[in-house]
């Protein structure tokens, strides 16, 4: 089980660290800039669960493993052979940057339900829900307001709701049958969720603009 979960955390940090790493390439950030945008949306998430369950401090600083491999990993995607082959196509960029951003949603939410019964089974199914929750989408609030964009939750396809309802399934499923599978079904779901979304453009009702009119 304790490999299942480091494989995991790692396949995460690393899809979160590319979709953070190509975001700063896309605002044409310098290397510094790259990396943090990198490290924060592949810890970030898991930072804020922490405080939330009230791990002090958050283990991203108790063992700077995971941060220091997404350092690497945007710092990789930053070599000149690497993002110029992502940039010179930009629908190969944006599919890659999906696929990133859907895996690092879905098994940084399962992991987040994951830590939540691994600190307490006596939550109640509120609070594993949000925290799985939060530990997927805390990394890309951060990501999008240090690029100066609006944050991707609100603005693009379904995103939240496609966690929301991968945590659900993972929390569920977690009292009948093996964590393991509950933890891959709440993945899956959720990056189906998301790719679909994003190839059929599926969007949540929106508010239509209202023009004001000055009196």
């Amino acid at each position: 089980m304790n490999v299942f979960i480091f494989i995991l955390e790692i396949m995460g940090t690393v899809a979160f660290a590319v979709s953070g790493a190509m975001t700063g390439l896309k605002k044409r950030m310098d290397i510094f800039g790259v990396a943090i945008l990198g490290l924060t949306t592949a810890v970030g998430g898991g930072v804020l669960r922490d405080l939330i369950l009230g791990i002090t401090p958050p283990k991203t600083f108790q063992d700077p493993t995971y941060a220091l491999i997404a350092i690497f990993t945007a710092i990789v995607i930053f070599i000149p052979m690497i993002h110029r082959t992502l940039m010179r196509n930009l629908l190969v960029f944006d599919k890659v940057l999906v696929m990133m951003d859907a895996l690092g949603l879905g098994l940084f939410t399962v992991m987040g339900v994951h830590v939540a019964f691994e600190v307490s089974a006596g939550f109640n199914g509120f609070l594993v829900v949000f925290v799985g929750v939060v530990t997927g989408v805390g990394g890309g609030i951060m990501r999008d307001i240090l690029a100066g964009d609006t944050p991707y939750i609100f603005v693009k396809h379904i995103y939240a709701s496609a966690s929301v309802l991968g945590a659900i399934v993972c929390a569920v499923l977690w009292h009948y049958t093996d964590s393991i599978y509950a933890m891959l079904s709440g993945t899956v779901l959720i990056v189906v969720i998301r790719l679909l979304s994003a190839h059929f453009k599926w969007n949540l009702p929106r508010a239509k603009e209202i023009e004001y009119i000055e009196k």
